[in-house]
């Protein structure tokens, strides 16, 4: 399994904080100091994660997620934003270009620790996730995390995976915000509602005609109907 983080940040005492602490967790760690060499390390490297701090000189965090996700050969490495604004607002769009977590600092380094564990198993997927699941025109190959929709592979933020992932097996089901909340994320992270409805508009808008399987259910939730 790749243990390879990548961190970008300007500010030397957290690379030192974060790396020790990673370290210490058992993965290898990388560093940028500005949104250039971190796309490019992200190219070379092939890191399991990215932690990138939003605040950086030259060019924005927020640019340079944008980079990475749209580039083909880096677009599947998740990235948890690290910031030191702490509105909503931020959070949201560090989710609308398709970051999988986000932190604010002052930090706890053992929650971050957690946080990169959990969306690297998000990724990843554990035992239950072998297998190939079938619903409607959508197929999802479990054990490499690939969703085909209408021929076609899509390409999913972890977050998003595990989102229709859940969604699917629950077929027919109604699926209120916190339990699906509690399935992606745990019960130990700070999230809203505007969080998980973001990440589903995003995954309706990838899945294209298949997003007419998955409906909302007002003040509620949202389900999967396989006839939808």
């Amino acid at each position: 399994m790749n243990s390879k983080i990548l961190i970008v940040d300007d500010e030397e005492d957290i690379l030192t904080l974060l790396e020790y602490n990673l370290e210490k967790a058992g993965f290898k760690v990388i560093s940028a100091d500005d949104g250039p060499e971190a796309i490019e390390l992200a190219k070379k490297e092939k890191p399991a994660l990215i932690i990138l701090d939003i605040m950086l000189p030259s060019m924005e965090g927020t640019e340079v997620c944008k980079a990475i996700k749209r580039d083909d050969a880096t677009s599947h490495i998740p990235i948890i934003m690290l910031t030191a604004k702490g509105e909503e607002v931020d959070r949201i769009v560090g989710l609308e270009l398709g970051a999988d977590d986000y932190i604010t600092k002052p930090f706890s380094p053992r929650e971050l620790v957690l946080r990169v564990k959990a969306v690297l198993k998000r990724g990843h997927g554990g035992e239950e996730n072998e297998g190939t699941i079938t619903a409607g025109n959508i197929r999802i190959d479990l054990e490499r995390s690939v969703v085909i929709s209408n021929g076609k592979p899509l390409k999913l933020t972890a977050t998003e995976f595990k989102l229709l992932v859940e969604l699917v097996k629950a077929k027919g089901k109604v699926l209120s915000r916190d339990a699906l909340l509690d399935n992606v994320r745990g019960t130990d992270y700070y999230v809203t509602d505007r969080t998980i409805d973001t990440h589903i508009r995003r995954l309706r808008e990838k899945l294209g005609k298949s997003a007419k399987h998955i409906e909302t259910v007002r003040g509620f939730g949202y389900k999967f109907m396989e006839d939808g």
